[in-house]
């Protein structure tokens, strides 16, 4: 019955994603602008933030509420101008062209953390690259992530587009989801790692996110007040449910008590050695596995569950002090909740290395941040370490797309080969078109053979370790 279920979804999915592959680019655009404005106005995000939060428990409904016109508004940013249709690219001198075309249609595979902005901000991009897309939810967002469906299905009926373009399972499970990956033309995989290991076994072409946890690194030289900021704000946003949010920060000696106050005047709850073992035993009780039943949940109901005693203060983070982050333990890796675990460095190339071990042990290829006036820092790090976004003063956050800087707005943040993904960087409209490349004769191109063999001739005609090589005139 499931499988029947999934090849009906797919099989009207079809049919409207053929009914659009023609569209011209005015065509293709008026669809994506509905769907973005039904979406981006403040009744409609408003409740959709509330239905998500009261389904899931998770995250913060205005924070969610934000979060959602933030991303609709940024992807339309991005997509404004962008050619998706017809030729989108001449080379004339190589007598090349290349033209745009979809893959068909999407499967793709959503999580329970910030369901609404989540699908409708791959929705956009694929609608813009003249494909279908049907969404199977994670089943603690089954009801909200029909409703941001039918909102969309809705928009796209407005300006007589077919609905089915955008469709949601009718079962939400590991079951029927894996049969559409099957069926599907093409899957995007976001949530937890074992969802996105079923995409790229599901012998479909698949594009996965990446496994969180930023680290920061904050030096010496840093704003401090700029950083604590950034911190303290991505950390506590949308209680912590981002892949993106603060999860380790590591402090010069010479200004962490400077830091840690800062953190306190801004809203965190700095627990002591006590309270910080009841928090990880709380988190993990089993030492490995994070409870799931606690991610997402406000700074306060997780100190009240471990026993925490914040008193009348205004808490959204709680921090931890870690003494040893060489030592692999629970409170170094991903969190999902508004739980910082501060570190103290003394040499900046101790805190690169550092960076680089925490992300070996705990999930490689997503991203880490440094907060420093110093450039220099700034190449130190990204040349050592193996993630595809290095973030300068800004909170990590931004990972997933801001108007203050210059990375696209995504859902999904590939690890690249690192981190076990296909893609290395931001998923965007680009990574949902086929292209067809139509050559013409050209004038032949006579390679320069000097100049290709040089960087290796100069050195063995200086000192021949392999004289058969060499030409006979320089034998």
């Amino acid at each position: 019955m499931i499988r029947e279920s999934v090849e009906d979804v797919v099989r009207r999915a079809r049919v409207a994603q053929a009914e659009i592959a023609s569209w011209s680019q005015e065509e293709t655009d008026r669809a994506v602008a509905a769907v973005g404005w039904h979406c981006y106005q403040e009744e409609t995000a408003r409740r959709l933030a509330r239905l998500s939060h009261r389904e899931t428990g998770l995250g913060d409904a205005e924070d969610l509420y934000a979060l959602q016109r933030r991303r609709v508004l940024g992807i339309l940013h991005d997509l404004h101008g962008a050619r998706t249709t017809g030729v989108v690219e001449s080379d004339p001198a190589l007598g090349l062209v290349k033209i745009a075309k979809p893959l068909g249609v999407i499967a793709v595979a959503s999580p329970a953390t910030a369901p609404a902005p989540g699908i409708i901000c791959n929705a956009l991009p694929m609608l813009k690259t003249r494909n279908a897309a049907v969404f199977s939810p994670n089943p603690r967002a089954r009801r909200s992530a029909r409703a941001t469906i039918d909102v969309m299905r809705a928009a796209l009926a407005s300006v007589g587009a077919p609905p089915d373009l955008l469709a949601c399972l009718p079962e939400a499970g590991r079951e029927a989801g894996s049969q559409l990956m099957a069926e599907a033309d093409s899957v995007v995989a976001i949530g937890g790692s074992g969802t996105v290991r079923r995409a790229y076994r599901s012998g479909t072409p698949a594009i996965g996110a990446g496994v969180g946890n930023p680290t920061v690194v904050v030096d010496e030289t840093a704003d401090l007040a700029a950083a604590v900021a950034a911190v303290q704000h991505g950390a506590g946003f949308n209680h912590g449910t981002s892949c993106s949010s603060e999860s380790n920060v590591l402090v010069h000696h010479s200004v962490a008590a400077a830091f840690e106050r800062g953190l306190a005047e801004a809203g965190s709850y700095l627990c002591d050695e006590a309270e910080a073992e009841r928090l990880t035993r709380r988190l993990w009780p089993d030492g490995t596995t994070l409870d799931r039943e606690l991610i997402g949940r406000p700074a306060r109901e997780l100190a009240a569950a471990a026993g925490i005693d914040l008193g009348g203060r205004e808490v959204t983070v709680l921090a931890a002090r870690c003494a040893d982050p060489w030592r692999d333990q629970p409170l170094l890796r991903e969190k999902i909740s508004p739980v910082l675990t501060l570190c103290v460095y003394r040499e900046f190339d101790e805190a690169v290395r550092l960076v680089q071990s925490i992300a070996e042990r705990c999930g490689l290829g997503h991203s880490c941040a440094v907060h420093t006036t110093r450039e220099d820092r700034v190449l130190r790090l990204a040349e050592a370490v193996t993630h595809c976004r290095v973030v300068v003063n800004q909170s990590t956050m931004t990972n997933t797309g801001s108007l203050s800087a210059g990375v696209p707005f995504t859902t999904t943040l590939s690890a690249g080969s690192w981190g076990g993904s296909s893609v290395a960087g931001n998923v965007t409209w680009r990574h949902f078109l086929n292209h067809t490349t139509v050559s013409r004769p050209i004038p032949a191109r006579v390679p320069d053979e000097a100049a290709l063999f040089a960087p290796y001739r100069a050195d063995s005609v200086a000192a021949p370790r392999h004289p058969r090589l060499l030409a006979p005139a320089d034998a």
